[in-house]
């Protein structure tokens, strides 16, 4: 027999069903060996400054319309007065807590810790920077804008600048306000700590580019997507989990679908 293909090899009637329920049970056996083979990964929704795990609500809705299953994780910067190691911590736990493969999607200043968190966490395949600080060792958030560091005594939180206008350009009204009404007080420590890790220098990486972007300008964020795997434009403002959930949802289930490829 040549070596061609089982289909090939056995053309006819009689042994495509043998062929057929030989290939099945390889797939099987495979499916035993390496269960997370054919299985999507669990999306990690890792929220930004001021936030919470909150704002992921109107995707995780949209993303169970895509059979994509995602978790999310509150960061002790916001309410709090930590630094980037508590949320790194915390992104940690919930990580080792998931089975199987995870996609971790960092929006805004959650693409600070969740760029140190992916280092040692061994079922991460694939991490997106929605709209993210995608920085390298040594750098800060404040240094990436040039700002200076915040002098000792100062205030330990800070609160955002017209939300409104700078996070929900485009997204309605009404749940823009609600969604100001959940905001926190941020640590400025989040601000100032330099990154000490850069997993996307081991990971593939994807960054979105909100093109109506009121937080994170266009030009900034192009600069930080050369430093991803790939890129990819939505039209939108800084929250598009809000604006357009039901977009985001279908572009992070077909990237989280193609780390099967």
């Amino acid at each position: 027999m040549s070596r061609t293909s089982c289909w090939t090899a056995c053309p006819s009637p009689l042994y495509s069903r043998p062929c057929a329920t030989a290939l099945l049970m390889i797939m099987k056996v495979v499916l035993l060996l390496y269960p997370d083979a054919m299985t999507p990964p669990t999306l990690l929704l890792v929220h930004g400054a001021w936030h919470g795990g909150w704002c992921w609500e109107k995707l995780q809705a949209a993303l169970d319309t895509e059979a994509t299953e995602a978790r999310t994780v509150d960061l002790p910067s916001a309410g709090g007065r930590s630094g980037i190691a508590a949320d790194v911590n915390a992104i940690r736990q919930v990580l080792a807590r998931i089975e199987g493969h995870v996609v971790v999607v960092a929006h805004s200043y959650g693409g600070i810790p969740v760029t140190q968190a992916i280092v040692e966490a061994p079922n991460v395949v694939h991490v997106v920077y929605l709209a993210a600080f995608q920085l390298d060792v040594g750098e800060s958030l404040l240094g990436f804008y040039g700002a200076p560091l915040p002098p000792d005594g100062e205030e330990e939180q800070a609160v955002p600048d017209d939300p409104i206008s700078v996070f929900y350009a485009d997204v309605p009204a009404s749940e823009a306000e609600q969604a100001v009404e959940r905001l926190l007080p941020q640590s400025t420590r989040s601000f100032s700590d330099v990154v000490e890790q850069a997993g996307w220098h081991l990971i593939p990486s994807t960054y979105i580019v909100c093109e109506r972007d009121q937080a994170l300008s266009v030009e900034h964020q192009e600069a930080l997507a050369g430093r991803a795997t790939e890129a990819h434009p939505m039209a939108s403002s800084h929250s598009p989990f809000l604006s357009a959930p039901e977009e985001l949802a279908a572009l992070l289930s077909k990237i989280a679908r193609n780390t099967l490829a």
